[in-house]
């Protein structure tokens, strides 16, 4: 599985922007996706899951409320609405994919199989 990233770029605080993950190669095997970011000098931290199905998600406490995940299968693409944007969201954004079956949704890093390149959010105050 593939994955690129998009929908990056550079918003005044309070602002929206909405990022793609677009999925490619054996996207029928995909189980959940996921976003992480990682601010400058920070770790890597989870954002936001989703169920391939879409019966369920899962938002860290930072942007529940703020961010929407979602995915359109048809499109094998998987989105984030980020509302309400924040100077503390400005990160490198990466979606994530696991192929492998769960009951859950994983909200570490190393939960996941692939995962694509990054699109930066940069939001200014």
């Amino acid at each position: 599985v593939q994955l690129q990233a998009s929908g990056g770029g550079l918003v005044q605080a309070g602002g929206s922007l909405r990022l793609s993950c677009a999925a490619s190669g054996r996207t029928s095997d995909i189980n959940a996706m996921g976003w992480f970011r990682q601010g400058p000098g920070k770790e890597r931290e989870f954002v936001a899951a989703i169920r391939w199905s879409g019966d369920s998600t899962s938002y860290s406490h930072s942007v529940k409320g703020r961010f929407i995940i979602s995915r359109d299968n048809a499109k094998s693409t998987l989105y984030l609405e980020m509302n309400s944007l924040k100077p503390e969201d400005t990160a490198s954004y990466r979606c994530a994919a696991r192929v492998r079956r769960s009951t859950v949704i994983g909200l570490s890093w190393n939960w996941y199989d692939y995962s694509g390149q990054g699109t930066q959010v940069t939001v200014s105050s």
